[in-house]
């Protein structure tokens, strides 16, 4: 007999609904469809739910990525990006793109998604005005920001205030304008909403509510907006975040019925039966969809019924909201207000800017608002899912979620959803973690995809975790860095990399009895770690290196590098500022910038000219690309300062020259202020040195990027040279304990401050021996573009290797 003959299944749209449909087409029966994917942008699909951090620097298109080319070469899926469909001919069921080319189908799937609203205001279609839905988004508004001048948002729903964060941690002077007179009015209550303004204001945005806008003013280019009663606001951004509409065009013009959506059935089929929509443009009973819980629920009917099965049904269910924004902890589920008949348990402390109100209808959750502690919303969430009688325990709803059991989990039922941004619930996790023998988040993120978008669910994951497996949580569960490529923990592989003397990753591979060659994820790792272990006498493997590293240079978006140059303290000689501007003519490169670590970046270098670069400019590497000490940031300090209680400059200094070159398990940055004025921002740096009167005052564990964290006091010394050796002893502290990949303000709060000082403060001996072996390890470096660049061409890889 001869092999059946696949049916042609093709989908329009590559975006989030477009690449779940087809995951869990794959899942469900992956030999029945030959499957064609049309994307009209050029980029792979990617997790829209992560644009705000793209948009500020913290995450790459990379990382946000769903599914790359491996992926669809590997199932024998044709993806065809940069490629718009433009009609459909249902008669011949061919899909045309708009540069001509034809695919015939048997089933078709629409995943067309949601256009932005624009409301009808003069002046929308001047430059500057801008929306805020793709990755192409992100580049027009940092490009703006780079030029000065003040943004404002329009529209204070969930995507408007994510924008006008990302806007503020790029550095703009924000402004929030929002019609109705309460911030997402469909989530929060008025208590709720204005906890969140106060909250907003604090961190720099301006908001203004109840303002109508009916104009965005200025010539070709947009410089404020009007509004109705009047008043005008400065901009030369304007972020319009009106909400959504479906994008129904396509459908509409090929004849499939169509209203403000795709109209589809309960099995997500349109009046064609041979054509399915799914996600952002469809309409089900009524309803549009804008959160991705829905959506993947809706991908999940979809290839239910295409792989023959067709038991499932799309239902709609109340959904959950939280707010992506790092120090504002919001949670909201179900109805806002009370209708009649509902009843309000209510919590409120204006002073810790704790809110907490729950809505009750004949003895059953109808709406749940938290603010400021979060952590019963999704147990509460499941009964209120599940329509649970809460009469009885009515009095401890708010006394840790109500619970009759002692853990939260217990609580949730197995239909409870536990990733809002992909729709898993807590018995598929509590199954994979039974059935696969999972231990980890990390492992629960990959068999499951929980925790692996927005991040909010990672706490519930892991109570399930413990909940799951008792007393091995502890032992097991705690981050290592180590991938699903082998069994062994972070401190496993060290105790084999010393005990045994491994000193490549190959020996610890071949000797630990690694399952594969490893990953992007596990061979950095082990590198780093056989490194760390064996300063000096390590083999290092620049293919385990990520392409940063490995080129020894930042790669940018275009394939091009960027070259940063070490420049101590920020001091810097006429001769070298001259070596640097005849490098950027002779090479032509776009851009010379002034970073925020008082550098120099040379911005557009390609890889070939690289070594010549460095040897034309002849300057030691700032290692700006590497998981290493990247500045010591200085002000001038008593040397010039009229404020300057120490000579802050001198310090740095001679701190950037000692551990220039030492690999860390993370970016390191540090700052030297001449006095407690900060001018170095030392309260937010990985190590942070102040001085004051008499000494000098060491602290850290802090972060100035997405996630803002003060850092902490670690001692007050009186001299440089303790300086020296306490600042020093906490780093190779970090080096020997911090999981690769682990900021040193996630491994302080691991291990708390007050361990970490009785090991590099008070145990005076353990201080010495730390200190020791950090000069060490410091002592083998050497400058990667001074000493190795004949070498380098053999290192370098291509720019879109791990």
């Amino acid at each position: 007999m001869g092999t059946k003959k696949k049916e042609r299944l093709v989908v329009v749209g590559n975006g989030m609904a477009g690449a779940a449909c087809v995951e869990e087409i794959v899942k469900a029966d992956p030999e029945r469809y030959e499957i064609t994917v049309f994307g009209a942008e050029s980029h792979q699909n990617y997790n829209r739910v992560l644009l705000t951090q793209v948009l500020t620097g913290e995450k790459t298109l990379e990382e946000i990525s769903l599914n790359g080319p491996g992926w669809y070469a590997e199932r024998e899926i044709k993806l065809l990006t940069g490629k718009k469909i433009t009609f459909i001919k249902r008669r011949a069921r061919t899909v045309v793109t708009e540069d001509g080319l034809e695919q015939r189908y048997d089933r078709l799937v629409l995943a067309t998604g949601s256009l932005p609203s624009m409301p009808p205001i003069g002046g929308i279609d001047k430059d500057g005005v801008v929306t805020f839905r793709n990755i192409e988004d992100c580049e027009r508004i940092r490009a703006i920001v780079a030029g000065g001048g003040g943004a404002v948002v329009v529209g204070g729903g969930l995507l408007g205030l994510e924008a006008a964060w990302g806007l503020k941690s790029l550095g703009a002077d924000v402004t929030l304008v929002h019609i109705a007179d309460r911030l997402m009015e469909r989530q929060l209550d008025e208590a709720s909403a204005g906890l969140l303004k106060a909250d907003l204001e604090r961190l720099g945005i301006r908001v203004l509510l109840g303002r109508k806008t009916v104009e965005i003013t200025g010539d070709e280019k947009a410089d404020g907006l009007l509004f109705s009663d009047g008043s005008k606001v400065d901009a030369r951004l304007v972020v319009m975040s009106a909400g959504i509409k479906p994008n129904a065009a396509l459908a509409a013009s090929c004849g499939i019925y169509t209203e403000r959506g795709v109209v589809v059935s309960d099995t997500m089929q349109t009046y064609d039966p041979a054509v399915w929509a799914v996600g952002e443009c469809v309409q089900h009973r009524g309803a549009t969809f804008g959160l991705v819980g829905p959506v993947f629920e809706q991908a999940r009917v979809l290839a239910n019924h295409l792989a023959g099965d067709g038991r499932m049904v799309f239902a709609q269910k109340p959904s959950s909201t939280r707010l992506k924004i790092p120090s504002i902890d919001l949670y909201s589920a179900g109805e806002v207000e009370p209708a009649e008949g509902t009843e309000s348990i209510e919590y409120l402390d204006r002073g810790t800017g704790l809110y907490k109100r729950l809505l009750i209808k004949a003895g059953r959750l109808s709406g749940i608002i938290m603010y400021g502690d979060t952590a019963d919303g999704p147990s509460l969430f499941s009964s209120l899912l599940e329509g649970e009688d809460i009469t009885d325990r009515r009095r401890r709803l708010l006394l840790g979620g109500g619970a009759q059991a002692s853990s939260p989990v217990e609580q949730m039922g197995n239909d409870a959803i536990v990733c809002g941004c992909k729709g898993i619930t807590k018995g598929a996790i509590v199954e994979a973690i039974e059935s696969k023998g999972l231990f980890t988040r990390e492992d629960v993120k990959r068999e499951t995809g929980a925790s692996g978008s927005c991040g909010g669910c990672a706490s519930m994951v892991d109570k399930i975790l413990e909940y799951t497996l008792g007393a091995s949580f502890e032992a097991s569960s705690k981050p290592s860095n180590i991938c699903g490529c082998t069994k062994y923990s972070r401190d496993d592989v060290i105790k084999n990399i010393r005990e045994k003397g491994l000193r490549s990753v190959a020996e610890v591979m071949d000797t630990l009895g690694w399952e594969k060659v490893g990953c992007e994820v596990c061979r950095p790792a082990l590198n780093y770690y056989v490194s760390m272990v064996w300063p000096g006498l390590a083999e290092d493997d620049p293919s385990s290196r990520l392409v940063n590293e490995r080129n020894h240079a930042n790669i940018q978006k275009d394939g091009t590098f960027s070259v940063v140059p070490r420049i101590s303290g920020g001091a810097v000689t006429p001769a070298e500022l001259k070596r640097i501007a005849d490098a950027a003519v002779k090479y032509g490169l776009p851009l010379v910038k002034i970073t925020g670590g008082q550098r120099i970046a040379l911005v557009g270098v390609a890889k070939d000219d690289l070594p010549a670069v460095w040897k034309d400019i002849d300057m030691d590497s700032g290692y700006a690309y590497g998981k290493a000490l990247r500045t010591v940031k200085t002000c001038v300090g008593s040397a010039w300062c009229r404020y300057g209680t120490q000579d802050s400059l001198s310090l740095g200094v001679k701190l950037e020259n000692e551990l220039t070159g030492l690999w860390m398990p993370a970016k390191v940055k540090m700052s030297v202020s001449g006095c407690p004025r900060n001018c170095s921002e030392s309260a937010i740096k990985d190590v942070g040195i102040v001085g004051v009167a008499g000494g000098w005052e060491i602290y850290a564990g802090g972060c100035g990027g997405v996630e803002l964290k003060g850092a902490e006091k670690l001692a007050t010394v009186a001299t440089a040279g303790e300086v020296f050796e306490v600042a020093g002893a906490f780093i190779q502290l970090y080096r020997e304990e911090a999981h690769y990949g682990e900021r040193t303000f996630k491994w302080v709060a691991r291990t708390g401050i007050g361990a970490i000082r009785k090991k590099v403060v008070e145990d005076a001996g353990y201080r010495a021996e730390l200190y020791f072996r950090l000069k060490e390890a410091a002592s083998v470096g050497t400058d990667p573009w001074r000493y190795k660049a004949p070498a380098l061409e053999a290192e370098m890889g291509e720019p879109g290797a791990a």
